[in-house]
């Protein structure tokens, strides 16, 4: 099942596609060249996160990744929790 596209909030940024777990975890175990961020609260990073993620806090997600990840072409996932 393909996940939907999402239109990035403003008009310079790039369509943003949304990947669920198993999809999320299939590019992982291939080894395909990603940068994995984890928007969460340091404390469930600390406790819960993926292989190689970075912590990024969700109030400074917008700002800080462009920063870190300076390739435009690059893949990037930005992984959270759904509380709902």
């Amino acid at each position: 099942m393909t996940e939907p596209t999402i239109q990035a909030s403003d008009a310079d940024e790039a369509p943003v596609r949304t990947i669920g777990r198993d999809e999320l975890q299939a590019k992982m175990q291939r080894g395909d060249p990603l940068f994995v961020f984890e928007v969460l609260p340091t404390m469930y990073w600390r406790k819960h996160h993926l292989p190689g993620a970075k912590s990024v806090p969700p109030s400074q997600a917008r700002e800080l990744v462009p920063q870190l990840v300076p390739d435009k072409d690059a893949e990037i996932v930005l992984y959270c929790w759904d509380f709902t």
